[in-house]
């Protein structure tokens, strides 16, 4: 296991690195949620969540990732955070994700068949927003903050953090927002956060792996 690795299990979800800075972060995401409520604004709700529950799944397998490598997980943490929850996630990346979809979603046109450059825009959007992913992601992993310790996932092959790290996430968050019924929403990111939570059960609670 890398030094980066060991550094980072050592501290895994080690509530003494508690700063205060973490309470006005998370009132931060309920405003934004609170707000959208007010405005009864459910499906862009519904599509936040289901991006934040997206985000779950993949940090779910990177931790997966290093239990079975024994040497790095896709992405790693460098710098000091509030609470590490995951191998590659930690409190900080959790709330930003959790406000990331509303961002998002809150772009689109109303119109769904609208084009952009000839591109349908809720493709087009997902591909904007997730190569602005792409790009702070490397600007963090050049300051340090971010670790990438494989050859097929770093700066100079950034490929898989597009495909696998991003666009699925914001494809996801607008199929589900565009759905007409509310139940399958609700369906869809009930199933989506259902399946982190027992992972996170079987993987984290039950074997240790994570």
């Amino acid at each position: 296991m890398t030094p980066n690795s060991q550094a980072t299990q050592a501290i895994l979800r080690d509530p003494s690195n508690f700063q205060w800075y973490i309470i006005p972060l998370l009132l931060l995401v309920l405003y934004v949620y609170a707000n959208e409520v007010q405005h009864k604004r459910w499906s862009v709700i519904l599509g936040g969540l289901a991006l934040w529950g997206m985000d779950w799944f993949n940090e779910i397998w990177n931790s997966l990732f290093l239990h079975f490598t024994n040497f790095a997980p896709c992405w790693g943490l460098a710098k000091n955070s509030c609470f590490i929850i995951l191998t590659g996630l930690n409190i900080e990346i959790c709330f930003m994700f959790a406000i990331m979809g509303i961002v998002f979603l809150k772009q689109l046109p109303e119109d769904k068949d609208m084009k952009i450059l000839g591109v349908n825009n809720r493709w087009f959007m997902s591909v904007v927003f997730s190569l602005l992913a792409v790009f702070v992601e490397i600007l963090l992993n050049l300051a340090g903050a971010l670790v990438w310790e494989w050859g097929f996932w770093n700066i100079k092959f950034p490929v898989f953090i597009f495909l696998l790290g991003y666009f699925p996430f914001f494809v996801v968050a607008f199929k589900v927002h565009d759905m007409e019924n509310r139940k399958n929403q609700i369906r869809a990111v009930l199933g989506i956060l259902g399946f982190d939570l027992a992972c996170l059960v079987v993987f984290g609670g039950v074997l240790g792996w994570i």
